[in-house]
């Protein structure tokens, strides 16, 4: 059994195979819904800390007086510039992409476990993580769309429908409690394009609010950020 943990050909062959297998399995749940980083990145990012690690390990037990965590803790805050380019923002201001930069740097985290030879933690951990991309995402979904706050981008066919639009949601018992409002880049437009945060009284089903809101005269466009 403590040959597992030393430094020879069958445990980097244990070691490559098992890094293979949990960053790709990571990778499929975000290639399969179009991420900007899928089965091969994840598999890659993994891959290369288990190399990382392995390279520590061997220059710990062929060269004195070396750091073995050195390497290993360059990978958990380079890996940070990797994920800053997955994550977006949109016009309507929107950020895309935390969760996979998140699981980039869970995906490295892992590579560094299997790469010295944590492989109890790093199998545990990376079927944690597959859980909580699928299953718990029906949870994040139930808990964001039934919660008080709920967050609108919606256009309005000029400033005035705008105003009234402020009343009626007070009126639904609605409070506004942040706005951002641009004006239609075309000058002959008078339309105005806003993005608002409401608060409710209490919880309530965001689908249900979206309709209500729709029956505004004046509101030409809304959806949920």
């Amino acid at each position: 059994m403590q040959d597992l943990y030393d430094l020879n050909l069958t445990t980097i062959s244990i070691r490559v195979l098992l890094s293979l297998i949990l960053g790709g399995i990571i990778g499929i749940e975000r290639s399969r819904k179009n991420h900007p980083a899928g089965f091969r990145t994840y598999m890659l990012v993994c891959l290369s800390s288990t190399l990382v690690m392995m390279t520590n390990q061997f220059i710990y037990i062929w060269f004195e007086g070396t750091d073995p965590a050195r390497l290993g803790a360059q990978v958990i805050s380079g890996i940070g510039f990797l994920g800053v380019g997955t994550i977006i923002v949109t016009r309507r201001n929107q950020v895309r992409g935390l969760t996979t930069a998140a699981g980039l740097w869970t995906s490295a985290c892992l590579g560094l476990a299997i790469g010295i030879g944590f492989y109890e933690g790093a199998i545990i951990v990376g079927f944690s993580v597959l859980l909580i991309m699928t299953m718990f995402k029906k949870l994040d979904i139930y808990l964001t769309s039934n919660n008080r706050i709920i967050t609108i981008y919606a256009s309005f066919s000029s400033i005035e429908s705008f105003d009234n639009f402020i009343i009626f949601c007070n009126n639904l018992g609605l409070k506004v409690i942040d706005i951002e409002m641009n004006k239609h880049s075309n000058i002959k437009d008078s339309s105005v394009i806003s993005i608002l945060n409401l608060k409710s009284k209490k919880r309530c089903s965001h689908l249900e609010l979206i309709r209500k809101l729709s029956d505004f005269d004046g509101l030409i466009h809304i959806e949920e950020l």
